[in-house]
């Protein structure tokens, strides 16, 4: 499943656009491209299953307005467990989501956690995309957001249809943790704005 392909071309965004949720122990610009290294214990989750609250996730959030998009490109380089990196959505302390790909398991997973008050999850499994260039875009329209992946230049898949209401701005762009260990750095390539995607189902 793709886009709409008539939406204007995103627009990118610098990587002195946005502000840290928590800043990480190193972020560096390396030509175009910025590498991020993690706190270990780095998270963001709410009560469900695991019954603790983590709030110390490393996302690089800048404005998203209703009827925008933003998109993400980073290198999926995760090989420990619940290493994890994506898109980070900030509505307040307790209503966001992050969407991405995680080390669960043993297995790179592609998903979406969505929180209002308490966490869920939503995980499938993509083995072959590790060490890849992994685009996530998330698309919000109306009270909604959609948020798809790809692989390289593969076509955009689904990944998760979830609601956001509200009408103000809220904080979105790239995000990396790591739960359970130090040394995690992740390379993002770029991080675009632009308008949503046009349709649900693209003919």
């Amino acid at each position: 499943m793709t886009p709409s392909a008539d939406r204007s071309a995103p627009v990118a965004l610098h990587w002195r656009s946005g502000s840290w949720t928590t800043p990480p122990p190193s972020a560096v610009e390396r030509g175009t491209s910025l590498l991020v290294t993690a706190a270990e214990g780095s998270d963001a989750w709410r009560y469900t299953s695991y019954g603790f609250v983590h709030a110390s996730e490393h996302a690089l959030l800048a404005g998203m307005p209703p009827s925008s998009s933003v998109e993400v490109t980073f290198v999926a380089d995760l090989p420990e467990q619940f290493d994890q990196a994506g898109v980070f959505l900030k509505v307040d302390e307790t209503r966001w989501i992050k969407a991405g790909v995680e080390r669960s398991d043993g297995v790179l997973q592609l998903g979406a956690v969505v929180t209002d008050g308490w966490s869920d999850w939503s995980v499938a499994p993509v083995p072959d995309w590790a060490g890849g260039r992994v685009t996530i875009r998330v698309s919000r329209t109306a009270e909604s957001v959609t948020i798809r992946a790809r692989l390289d230049d593969q076509p955009f898949q689904l990944v998760r249809v979830a609601p956001l209401r509200t009408e103000d701005e809220i904080g979105a762009g790239p995000y990396v943790c790591a739960p359970t260990r130090d040394g995690l750095t992740t390379e993002f390539l770029s991080w675009t704005a632009g308008p949503p995607d046009a349709d649900l189902h693209p003919d």
